[in-house]
């Protein structure tokens, strides 16, 4: 197979926030909702790829709103475009309180994936096909997104 629809990529995943996840004000930490993160990203490559995909980057994460003890984190991902042997997946994070009967889009992340064979070496992964004009704009989007981040890397080195 050498490619699949990006809606076989998708993947919803549900936290419950508890008090081992949270600071000393009741929010949860950042670190513990990247982890989240990561983890929904890393399903998604996989699903679409059927292969071990490692973390290769994380683009900037941004806290828009704090996210409570007792919340549920609902976290959607998606394979956004496969390159070569990378893929970017975009992850989507609401925090919803069924106390408050409120739900609160608190963060977007963008990770770099990489698919590897059984030896840790990059292999080709398969083509994530964009069918809805939602995912073609989000196909488009990580080009430029790759091209910038292998400009800054280029910048750096």
């Amino acid at each position: 197979m050498t490619s699949r629809k990006v809606s076989e990529s998708q993947i919803t995943m549900t936290e419950l926030v508890f008090p081992n996840h949270t600071n000393q004000l009741g929010t949860l930490f950042g670190g513990q909702l990247m982890y989240w993160i990561d983890i929904c990203a890393s399903l998604s490559a996989e699903k679409l790829t059927g292969r071990v995909c490692v973390t290769a980057s994380v683009d900037k994460i941004d806290f828009h709103h704090p996210v409570k003890l007792g919340d549920a984190v609902i976290l959607l991902s998606s394979v956004n475009r496969v390159f070569n042997t990378s893929l970017e997946v975009g992850v989507k994070v609401f925090a919803q309180s069924f106390k408050e009967g409120t739900e609160q889009h608190t963060n977007s992340a963008y990770l770099t994936f990489v698919c590897v064979d059984s030896q840790g070496k990059p292999v080709k992964a398969i083509e994530a096909v964009p069918e809805t004009n939602e995912q073609k704009r989000r196909f488009i989007e990580a080009l430029i997104r790759r091209e910038n981040r292998l400009k800054n890397r280029s910048i750096e080195k």
